[in-house]
């Protein structure tokens, strides 16, 4: 008579094969998830950067003349955050508006640009 004997368990190979497949699913999960938190900061940044680069705009349209032509900067404050905005102002074939572009940068990372005409009053 042959007695059998029957062994459970897992051998080494597969309990190594079964972790690398657990570590690249861990991997490929944090890879995402940094994915996601650099397009919530980017987002973050984007509206901060368009509420100044608005701001600036507004202002000009609020002093109801025509802006002079030519290069200002001005530093905003955000939600904690120091941004730049370069303001310039060109003049257009109608001497009665002006192109205004708004660019907000962080440090010197352009974030937002935004471009308006304004008119005279």
């Amino acid at each position: 008579m042959s007695t059998r004997r029957h062994q459970f368990g897992f051998t080494l190979v597969e309990v190594m094969v079964a972790l690398a497949i657990v570590g690249i699913a861990l991997t490929a999960g944090l890879q995402a998830t940094a994915a996601i938190t650099r397009q919530a900061q980017r987002q973050s940044d984007m509206l901060l950067a368009q509420l100044c680069a608005e701001n600036e705009l507004v202002k000009l349209r609020l002093a109801r003349q025509l802006p002079g032509v030519g290069d200002a900067q001005v530093a905003c404050e955000q939600a904690g955050r120091s941004l730049t905005v370069t303001v310039v102002v060109r003049p257009t074939p109608n001497p009665n508006f002006r192109r205004v572009d708004a660019q907000v940068r962080d440090a010197e990372t352009p974030i937002w640009r935004i471009s308006t005409v304004v008119g005279q009053y």
